[in-house]
């Protein structure tokens, strides 16, 4: 348990954290919550040890110890990916050197009997005892089952670590930490899904799920988020509120608190402006004198209720109407495009209709990228790519700082493109992107990755697109603005292609899914849920297959017949835990609106109290909608618990 007290911070002359306590508790899943530069990277980096507080102070038990994972790192290493992991372990190699240099003396020695030999035998011994008591005889393993849930391959275990890009480096440092567990009591995590695919996350969530110790995490994942953690701690102008909820149950008990916050606010100011006449009006007149000083005096003691204020800082804009175009907006025959070392894209056939709305997803590294950029024009390939009639592109790239010049400035930047009356309109566009004042006369180079982010979304606004190619947009975005970002998606009414990773981004976005695996990509109808599920049941049934032909053969493979029986069995068990919190969730649903519904009957027992509520009809609609709730809540938990009961056999 660690213990965090009356923590205070100042910066730039404000209060990240004002006096702020909370504990960590041996097996918590805390999502940490706020807008940017609310202090949630500080207060991990506090946690850790790597700054000190103004005031206050972290106490960690004796014996406990904290992996750490910070947004942005500068790995520099000329090791092995192997290598470099190993190096999470570093008592294990130690003894590793050690036991591999006894080994060599004892096989030189010929001195059997002597006194020397038999001690170098008794080192040998302790050093091997010592070895396998820290569990070093099966870090090899983990090492390899942690690699491959990353995304690696078994073959660039052995590449230097200088011929990954800075997003592969990374899944390194998560990699070690992960490892650590049983030497790590707490796992702090800024913005660990950063760079890592689909599958990885899933991987990574699950590995999180087994840990032992504490998580506490800060991720712009909703979906991660919700997955992982059971307790969110937001920061909001240096004081924290603590919910017993992930992520998108915190967000609805958040507007509950603010709503009875302002309510509180708005009945005390009532209270004090009804005071404040009644002094104003009677302070001079003598007979009033000791009721109008109980009254001053009672205002001195009230304690002032402040109203948490409501960030309206998210970006806000729409996707100009698209031009009209064909009905078949671009068709591939036969592309593939080959780089020094590796075929990315290897034949692809496909063709995409107007209003197609197509998510690119897989592995880093598969062609999703690439294929973006072949559609652009940016890189060149073999085969065809046919367009349709008056397509028009408007491409939002991955590494964005690649397309901006980094020597002019917001508005230069801009300017530049835009034509017409749209150069009268210019700060108001840059202004629903967060742009204001002297902002836009920043030059590019000085801009966050964020603030990067935006100018490119507003560059896209300038020229009506009827093919919007959007790859990885959300990087660098807060939840807000990926929510603008999605309902403005969801209002164009061109095409759309886009690469991204993050699902709760993508659900409902597309009606169809290019999986991107081994220079070729396979496609699913629907959604990301729809495609990870058909996904599922496709590997099951794999495994099924697998299992018949198995059995055909007899008894020559008694082995992969147990590891199929196993992976079909850990499968199962994986969805019947998924069932299992689902009905948890919903049993406190349940238990909430019979609650709130109790509450209701007793007011409309009690008519002489609610007597306006009863007569404009609010408390009977109130009603009828908890009902209603509850009515789809109840039919919702036995439809898990019959399926929960399939799945248990």
């Amino acid at each position: 348990m660690i213990s965090i007290n009356n923590l205070s911070v100042q910066f730039s002359g404000e209060s990240l954290f004002d006096h702020v306590s909370f504990i960590i508790n041996d097996k918590d899943r805390i999502g940490l919550v706020g807008k940017n530069g609310a202090g949630k990277s500080t207060l991990l980096k506090i946690i850790k040890g790597l700054q000190k507080a103004d005031e206050g102070d972290v106490i960690l038990p004796d014996g406990h110890s904290v992996g750490y994972l910070p947004q942005e790192m500068a790995t520099e290493s000329d090791r092995t990916v192997l290598e470099e992991t190993m190096n999470a372990f570093g008592e294990v190699v130690q003894l590793e050197g050690i036991i591999a240099g006894f080994e060599k003396l004892i096989g030189e020695r010929e001195d059997y009997e002597s006194e020397s030999y038999h001690k170098l035998i008794r080192k040998h011994s302790d050093a091997l005892d010592r070895y396998h008591l820290i569990g070093g005889q099966g870090i090899h393993v983990n090492i390899e089952k942690v690699l491959l849930g990353l995304g690696f391959e078994r073959e660039e275990f052995a590449r230097k670590m200088a011929t990954f890009s800075s997003g592969w480096q990374r899944r390194v440092e998560i990699a070690k930490i992960l490892l650590q567990q049983h030497d790590v009591n707490v796992i702090l995590l800024d913005e660990p899904t950063n760079h890592l695919d689909i599958d990885s996350i899933q991987w990574l969530e699950e590995f999180l799920e087994s840990y032992k110790g504490a998580v506490v995490l800060v991720s712009h994942d909703r979906a991660f988020l919700d997955n992982v953690t059971k307790r969110s701690i937001e920061i909001s102008q240096g004081k924290i509120y603590d919910y017993k909820a992930n992520y998108s149950e915190y967000v609805l008990m958040r507007e509950e608190r603010m709503e009875s916050q302002l309510a509180t606010h708005n009945n005390q100011q009532r209270q004090i402006r009804q005071i404040e006449r009644f002094v104003e009006r009677f302070r001079s007149k003598a007979t009033k004198a000791k009721q109008v000083q109980s009254r001053i005096k009672l205002l001195e003691k009230i304690d002032l209720v402040e109203v948490d204020l409501v960030d309206e800082s998210g970006i806000r804009f729409r996707f100009p109407p698209a031009p009209h175009s064909g009905k078949i907006i671009l068709e591939g025959i036969n592309l593939s495009k080959d780089y020094p070392q590796k075929r990315v894209l290897n034949g692809l056939n496909f063709s995409v209709i107007k209003n197609d709305r197509i998510a690119f997803v897989g592995k880093n590294g598969e062609g999703k990228t690439t294929l973006s950029k072949v559609i652009t024009g940016l890189v060149d390939y073999t085969g065809e790519l046919k367009f349709g009639h008056n397509v028009v592109i408007g491409y939002y790239a991955q590494n964005q700082s690649d397309y901006l010049d980094p020597e002019k400035t917001v508005f230069k930047t801009i300017d530049d493109i835009a034509v017409g009356d749209i150069r009268t309109r210019i700060k108001g566009i840059l202004g629903g992107f967060l742009f204001s004042g002297d902002d836009i006369e920043k030059k590019v180079k000085v801009l966050s990755g964020g603030e990067k982010s935006r100018l490119s979304l507003a560059k896209l606004l300038l020229t009506p697109a009827n093919l919007l190619i959007l790859d990885e947009p959300t990087n660098h975005l807060d939840m807000r603005s990926k929510d603008v970002l999605k309902s403005a998606l969801l209002q164009y009414n061109g095409t759309l292609l886009i690469v991204s990773h993050d699902r709760d981004f993508l659900q409902g976005l597309t009606n169809r899914v290019f999986e991107f695996r081994r220079g070729a990509f396979k496609e699913y109808i629907g959604d990301i849920y729809d495609f990870l599920e058909q996904r599922r049941i496709q590997s099951l049934k794999e495994l099924e297959s697998a299992q018949r032909n198995v059995g055909v053969s007899g008894e020559g493979d008694q082995v992969s017949q147990n590891k199929i029986n196993w992976e079909k069995r850990k499968e199962n068990e994986k969805e019947i835990r998924k069932v299992k919190t689902q009905i948890v969730k919903c049993e406190s649903e349940i238990e909430r609106l019979e609650a709130e519904m109790k509450i209701k009957e007793a007011m409309l027992g009690t008519p002489e109290k609610y007597q306006k509520q009863i007569q404009d009809g609010s408390l009977y609609k109130e009603y009828e909608e908890l009902k209603i709730s509850l009515e789809r809540e109840m039919k919702r938990w036995e439809e898990l618990n019959y399926e929960l009961e399939i799945m248990e056999g």
